[in-house]
């Protein structure tokens, strides 16, 4: 009985051990961990319990299913395999945090991204037509924020035609859209008429899932040389 007990207070010692651990780490409470043990070395960890943070507990998001968060890691680790770990380190990604319902100021979201605490947190339930996009979107946050001087929005802006105006952030517009245009005029969907840094960020997407793009138009077009030039000074051997 002893020796039953013993072993019950080491388990629970040994989770509170990985828990506080985790959180000194990201800063994000009621994790577990999912898969340390990947080929790019980044760390996955998933919400064992609904979790808060942020200014004034702004973000929110929920637990998982155990068979969801199985069936989601899969599509996200193949994607997510697609960095080099050399790359991911340049930009600051190391850990993955895997929940369902994320929200910001009550507004749902895919993903959210701090190239600071090198951390994602990605929405497992978000809508699967566009889930693995998504992926490759928030990644491109991190790789802007983590190098804002080459992904210059004044520079992309210039791409438009004059009379465009984005909006002044992604929330103060109606364009929210994700279906892929079929005649593009400068952009991939609607919402990458929000702003530049959505744009880009949609820009990437596309050119990682690789989805078959045709008769681009020549905007879109100096966009995509754009984002594959500037990649290519961050890494030299990265590949879209």
């Amino acid at each position: 009985m002893r020796l039953i007990i013993l072993i019950i207070l080491s388990s629970f010692i040994s989770s509170q051990i990985y828990a506080d651990t985790i959180y000194n780490l990201i800063k994000i409470p009621n994790l577990e961990i999912y898969d340390i043990k990947t080929p790019n070395k980044l760390r996955y960890f998933y919400a064992k319990q609904p979790f808060t943070l942020g200014i004034d507990n702004n973000i929110s998001c929920y637990n998982s299913k155990k068979e969801t968060i199985d069936k989601k890691y899969k599509i996200i680790q193949r994607n997510l395999n697609k960095y080099s770990q050399k790359f991911l380190k340049k930009i600051n990604l190391k850990y993955i945090v895997l929940c369902e319902d994320l929200s910001i100021s009550k507004i749902n979201t895919a993903g959210i991204p701090d190239h600071v605490m090198k951390t994602l947190i990605l929405d497992v339930r978000f809508n699967e037509k566009y889930f693995e996009r998504v992926i490759h979107h928030e990644v491109f946050h991190i790789i802007n924020d983590s190098f804002e001087e080459l992904f210059n929005e004044k520079v992309w802006t210039n791409f438009n035609v004059n009379e465009f105006k984005y909006a002044k952030c992604s929330t103060c517009t109606d364009k929210l859209g994700l279906d892929t245009y079929i005649n593009t005029k400068g952009f991939f969907s609607e919402y990458s008429q929000s702003t530049a840094s959505e744009d880009m960020a949609e820009v990437f997407s596309h050119l990682m899932i690789e989805k078959k793009l045709n008769n681009l138009d020549p905007i879109l077009e100096k966009k995509i040389q754009f984002i594959k030039t500037n990649l290519l000074k961050i890494d030299e051997n990265f590949i879209l």
